[in-house]
């Protein structure tokens, strides 16, 4: 473990890396591969040499016995080109008597190797053994032979060094081959690290590219393969889009209160000169300088908690589910209280059903566009609002008599402090955010909402919740 810590340190570059496991890798499976190959080469060729031993020494003995008596040794000895046919030349052949004494020899290329006495019975058959002669390897065959009348005992001594030079060559070629395999492994591993290393290149460039310049320097690379790599570019694409959200929430908050905030707080700032320079000595001025700073304070801490609500993302409760009657009579006892002037009508159509929503931000829907209908109006309030429960959706519809929206600036009612003209600016206190807040939490919850209006008849909002 120590040495393959050694092998890849913790600075080297994960190219580096991938080229030198790969190639490691490589070469202990060809190692491996190889070293069965070899073996089973050996075992196989040594097999076949001492098969092709044993078998000429059989058709020597083949051949003696089929010429019956009418072969003598005399015979053998003054014509042995009739069995140098059956040995090969690296071969050579003693055909010894009972005694020891050698008799015929053919293909004088190894000396002779102890004779083994067991074979003067003849009821014994071939014996085959591995010996060293002349500083070789050879297989030696020892084994009866009848000669007309002659008994005696035929060796073969079968040199081993065309085996060693074949496994040589094998041997060889396989060290070659395997440093050739080394080489072209570490070449494609390279190339390889190279093409599938570059999207994380990329990556970190796009990542040093966005630290030093920030959020408006663009994704500049694309890779659309569908593996582990994409997966990843994909989550980090989606994790600057959701920074990328974050940040642009943020100086939105930020510019929105330093905006927002100006006005209220030098409203203040200058009743509280005003108490200062005479309204101490003033009991009117001093009580109108007092509630007017309340009511901007007021005002900011509502502004305040709107911002907020808005900047905050959090995530969606998926087991959410909202009991509507019951927030619907929540908040409409909450504003009756606060606009005992207003009217407002519930009715129900179908049977109760539950939307995937929570009660909270339900009754925050319900109530900022109520609570608009109210605001924005020349007339005693009337709000309508009708519920329909169907299989697979809620239908909400929430009607007011109010001045209505002009059909040009119905698109940009739910932007922030959006105001459709200068006369709603301080009617009833809102801070512009209400509609956005609406919108966030619409969005958030997968409600399809729709906006009609008539200027001087009123707005209907139709909410489409999910079951």
């Amino acid at each position: 473990m120590n040495k393959l810590k050694k092998l890849f340190p913790k600075n080297q570059s994960l190219k580096k890396k991938w080229t030198l496991s790969t190639a490691a890798i490589i070469l202990l499976s060809y190692a491996v591969i190889c070293s069965v190959i070899y073996i089973a080469l050996y075992s196989w060729l040594i097999q076949n040499e001492e098969n092709n031993a044993v078998r000429t020494a059989d058709d020597l003995t083949s051949f003696f016995k089929s010429q019956n008596n009418s072969f003598s040794v005399q015979e053998f000895q003054g014509n042995t080109g009739l069995t140098k046919a059956i040995v090969n030349q690296n071969q050579t052949v003693r055909i010894f008597n009972m005694d020891g004494y050698e008799l015929i020899r053919i293909n004088d290329v190894n000396s002779a190797a102890p004779l083994d006495y067991s074979y003067g019975q003849f009821g014994a058959d071939i014996k085959v053994s591995k010996d060293v002669i002349d500083d070789e390897k050879v297989f030696v065959v020892n084994k009866p032979v009848v000669i007309g009348d002659f008994k005696g005992i035929l060796q073969l001594i079968h040199p081993l060094a065309t085996f060693k030079s074949m496994m040589q060559y094998i041997l060889t070629t396989m060290l070659i081959a395997g440093l050739g395999a080394i080489l072209l492994a570490g070449c494609i591993g390279y190339y390889l690290a190279n093409v599938l290393i570059r999207p994380l290149q990329d990556l970190r460039d796009s990542m040093l590219s966005i630290q030093k310049k920030g959020f408006e320097e663009p994704i500049n690379f694309a890779y659309d393969t569908d593996d582990e790599i994409g997966d990843l570019l994909k989550l980090y694409k989606s994790m600057m889009a959701d920074l990328q959200n974050s940040f642009a929430k943020q100086q939105q908050f930020v510019s929105d209160a330093s905006h927002e905030l100006r006005t209220p707080i030098q409203a203040i700032e200058g009743h509280l000169a005003l108490i200062k320079r005479w309204g101490k000595n003033d009991p009117d001025v001093l009580e109108e300088s007092l509630n007017t700073s309340l009511e901007e304070v007021n005002r900011m801490k509502k502004m305040i908690e709107e911002l907020l609500d808005l900047a905050r993302k959090e995530e969606r409760d998926e087991e959410a589910l909202a009991n509507v009657k019951k927030v619907l009579c929540s908040v409409k006892d909450e504003l009756q209280i606060i606009y005992p002037d207003a009217r407002i009508q519930i009715s129900e159509n179908g049977t109760s059903k539950q939307p995937h929503i929570t009660e909270n931000a339900l009754a925050q829907i319900i109530r900022n566009i109520v609570e608009n209908g109210i605001r924005y109006n020349n007339q005693p309030p009337i709000i309508d609002i009708d519920v329909h429960y169907l299989t697979e959706n809620v239908f909400l519809t929430i009607s007011d008599n109010g001045i209505g929206i002009s059909r040009e600036h119905l698109p940009y009612i739910f932007d922030r402090f959006y105001r459709v003209d200068s006369s709603r600016e301080n009617n009833g206190g809102g801070t512009g955010l209400g509609l956005s807040i609406t919108k966030m939490l619409t969005e958030k919850y997968e409600v399809e909402m729709d906006v009609t209006s008539q200027v001087q008849n009123g707005t209907t909002f139709t909410l489409k919740f999910k079951i």
